[in-house]
C-alpha cells in the first residue's frame, strides 16, 4: 500500500523555471517605484513566498507600498512575465507517470491563479492535475499553508496522505503548518543550506529521484 495517495506540487522552481519573467517583472516594478535595481539573491530570495509579503520583507516597504509594486508588478506580469516561464525537466514525466501510478495530483502555488491557470494549460500540467490552488488577487489564501490547507480541502483527502513537494522553505514550512509531509526538490531556487535548514521528510535532487521514490 503506498504510503501517500496524494501528492501537492509547488510551481515556481518546481514544475517550472519562473526566473526570466519574474526578475523582469520585479525590476520593472521596482523601477516604477523609485527602487534601485535588486541585486541576484534579492531577486531569489523573493522568488517563492506571497509577492506583498516578499515587497514587505526583502525590499522593506511599508504595507500601503507593498500593495502598490504588487499591483504594478501583476499587471506587467499578466502582460508578458507569464509568458517567459520554462517547463521545468522531466515535471511532465513525472506528472504522467504518477497519475499512471494512480496518484492524486494537485498544484498548490503562491501564484496568482489567473496565472498560474494559463501556464499549468501551456505546459501540459492540466490535464494531470485533479485541483489547482493558487492564491487569490483579492487577498483570498495570502499565505503558503493557506494555500496547501485549500488544495487539500478541495482533494477530500487525509492530511496523513498527502506529500507537499516544492524547492523553497516556505513550502517546507507551509506543509508543516497543516500537518503533511514535504518533500524538498533542488530544482529551483532555494538558498545554499535553505531545505536542510527546514528539515523536510525528504530532499531529492531531481524528477527523476523523486518519481523513483514514489513508484517503487
Amino acid at each position: 500500500m503506498k504510503k501517500y495517495r496524494y501528492i501537492l506540487f509547488d510551481l515556481d522552481g518546481t514544475l517550472t523555471l519562473s526566473h526570466p519573467g519574474i526578475f523582469y517583472c520585479l525590476s520593472y516594478t521596482l523601477e516604477k517605484m523609485g527602487y534601485p535595481e535588486a541585486g541576484e539573491e534579492a531577486m531569489r530570495k523573493w522568488i517563492g513566498p506571497p509577492i506583498t509579503q516578499s515587497f514587505q520583507e526583502i525590499f522593506k516597504m511599508s504595507d500601503e507600498r507593498a500593495a502598490e509594486a504588487t499591483k504594478i508588478y501583476r499587471k506587467r506580469y499578466g502582460e508578458v512575465g507569464w509568458e517567459m516561464n520554462e517547463r521545468m525537466p522531466f515535471a511532465l514525466e513525472a506528472l504522467r507517470a504518477l497519475k499512471s501510478a494512480g496518484y492524486t495530483l494537485a498544484l498548490a502555488t503562491s501564484k496568482p491563479k489567473i496565472f498560474s491557470d494559463k501556464i499549468t494549460e501551456k505546459f501540459g500540467f492540466s490535464e494531470y492535475l485533479t485541483v489547482e490552488v493558487g492564491c487569490g488577487v483579492d487577498g483570498s489564501f495570502p499565505t503558503k499553508a493557506s494555500v496547501i490547507k485549500e488544495a487539500v480541502r478541495l482533494l477530500g483527502a487525509d492530511e496523513k496522505e498527502c506529500l507537499m513537494v516544492g524547492d523553497r522553505k516556505h513550502d517546507i514550512l507551509g506543509a508543516r503548518e497543516c500537518g503533511i509531509a514535504a518533500a524538498g526538490l533542488r530544482v529551483g531556487y532555494a538558498l545554499q543550506g535553505e531545505l536542510e535548514a527546514c528539515e523536510p521528510e525528504y530532499i531529492f535532487e531531481n524528477f527523476q529521484e523523486l518519481t523513483t521514490f514514489l513508484l517503487g
